[in-house]
């Protein structure tokens, strides 16, 4: 074996070794955590979405949405969400203003986020809960709909990829974690199939109470 293939099987072995210093998370997982949402630019009638991550989208990885294909817009979440039918899209908090002026313009409603995800991953920010706490958690997500049920279910699914994002890669996210994180840590858990059902049931679970 010639000193080149010697050094690629070396290299392919390293990376398959776990290297995260809490959960175990390999080189790839930390390597790919961090996605991004690519870039919008938002002009009179369109906004022209490129470089957008996740592929199940709608907008993936490169499209042009009309104003009047766009069901609402949330001005609340961190980052806006563009809802297109029963799906939500990210774009930057820095173009707000222009987004709100877009929706002004071409009279798109607004909606409020439902922040079901938020609570949903409240287990695995770096921030202790009490049980009370903890309880009004699961009240308010009943309340939009996700039965105790769900929460487990959910919460279970989730998290070991949700711990690894957060304190294997040293982000130590202590304030709220969301949808864009929780897609952005499962995408790489998960191949092509599995990630498309999780997306649409992650923007479903999303959508429920959001007014």
């Amino acid at each position: 074996m010639n000193l080149f293939k010697l050094l690629n099987r070396f290299e392919k072995k390293i990376k398959s070794v776990p290297v995260g210093p809490y959960y175990g998370s390999s080189a790839n997982e930390l390597d790919n955590f961090f996605c991004g949402i690519g870039k919008a630019e938002i002009s009179a009638s369109t906004i022209t979405f490129t470089n957008y991550p996740f592929e199940p989208s709608l907008v993936y990885p490169n499209k042009s949405i009309k104003a009047e294909h766009i069901t609402a817009i949330c001005l609340e979440a961190y980052p806006p969400l563009v809802r297109i039918n029963e799906e939500v899209v990210f774009i930057s908090k820095e173009q707000a203003a222009d987004l709100k002026t877009f929706l002004e313009d071409n009279s798109i409603p607004t909606f409020k986020p439902s922040r079901n995800w938020d609570w949903l991953l409240e287990p695995f920010v770096d921030t202790a809960h009490t049980k009370e706490e903890e309880q009004r958690i699961i009240d308010l997500l009943v309340k939009n709909g996700v039965t105790e049920s769900e929460i487990n279910n959910i919460r279970k699914e989730v998290e070991k990829q949700m711990l690894k994002y957060n304190f294997d890669t040293m982000l130590w996210d202590w304030a709220g974690l969301g949808l864009l994180d929780v897609l952005s840590a499962m995408r790489v858990k998960y191949g092509k199939e599995q990630f498309a059902d999780f997306y649409q049931r992650a923007m479903e679970i999303e959508l429920r109470g959001a007014k």
